[in-house]
């Protein structure tokens, strides 16, 4: 059962949940002409006064940009004002995760992004693991990650995830936790809503932004981590067979934050995963505000203003 936080932004203002309502004949219902955004919030272990966000303002600049391949301009500030009113209305005292959304609030039916009305809410949720911390199973799914020519990739576009949600279904369906999805170049692009790494021999590897990849935020932090740690980095095309073989494999993300993958199909991958666990440690004490050398990637927001 989830549950949503008492208040939603909804109309340039905070309101009861319950209240942030569309009509059924909103045009981004019908033709996923919306972007959205992640951002994980969490109340400082220290300080309950105050809520800490992870790189919050490259998440406002991933949905500007997101905004404007749906030909809308939405500001970073814009999006950050709302993000602090619906964190101090709610008060989160447990993790949450925010959904700010942009999208066409038009009633018209016909597929356009011009001449046409749009809006913009964020909600939250209470989050804790969105997969297992020990790891999850993944199969290589038989739908193929869409093509930067046929919808903006580089934008969180709502209408881009009926392919995820295909891939994630089947995965589940038979018998796995998770969706590899292959490019339709036959390499490995990303998961159903993560981005992907592997570990070969000391060096950290992962699908290159020429892959069909959503940028991600979460992506860009490990490599930067690792490279800070001096672990050797590459961006460049996987191979699915280099999934079989890899030292470790894992997945990255907002909701996923780092998540080890401990199966591909009927391979099981090694238990030890030293490179992963260190950045996934080193990123923990980041996001909990415990690591003074990446303190400018933690937004503090005091609830009481």
């Amino acid at each position: 059962m989830h549950q949503f936080l008492p208040y939603a932004w909804f109309g340039g203002r905070c309101v009861p949940f319950a209240e942030a309502t569309i009509s059924v004949a909103t045009h981004a219902l019908h033709y996923g002409t919306g972007a959205f955004g992640g951002m994980r919030a969490l109340p400082n272990p220290s300080d309950p006064g105050e809520i800490l966000l992870f790189r919050a303002d490259r998440h406002a600049r991933r949905l500007s940009q997101s905004a404007r391949l749906l030909l809308t301009e939405l500001a970073e500030e814009t999006i950050m004002e709302g993000i602090v009113q619906i964190l101090r209305a709610n008060r989160p005292t447990t993790p949450v995760y925010l959904r700010p959304f942009v999208y066409t609030s038009d009633l018209g039916i016909a597929p356009r992004l011009h001449d046409i009305e749009t809006d913009f809410l964020i909600y939250g949720i209470e989050l804790g693991d969105y997969l297992s911390p020990d790891g999850v199973s993944c199969r290589i799914s038989s739908w193929t990650r869409q093509e930067d020519r046929s919808l903006p990739l580089r934008g969180k576009i709502s209408g881009a995830y009926i392919t995820s949600s295909l891939a994630k279904t089947e995965a589940v369906k038979s018998g796995f936790d998770e969706a590899l999805l292959l490019n339709s170049r036959g390499k490995v692009s990303e998961a159903s809503g993560m981005n992907l790494f592997i570990v070969r021999d000391g060096v950290l590897i992962t699908p290159g932004v020429d892959q069909d990849i959503l940028e991600g935020i979460t992506r860009a932090s490990v490599l930067e981590i690792a490279q800070a740690m001096g672990i050797p980095t590459l961006e460049r095309p996987v191979d699915k067979t280099e999934l079989f073989v890899a030292d470790e494999v894992f997945l990255s993300g907002t909701a996923a934050r780092v998540t080890p993958v401990r199966r591909v199909e009927n391979t099981d991958m090694p238990s030890q995963r030293p490179v992963m666990g260190a950045i996934r440690d080193r990123l923990t004490a980041i996001t909990e505000g415990r690591d003074p050398a990446y303190d400018h990637w933690v937004t503090r927001v005091r609830l009481d203003g």
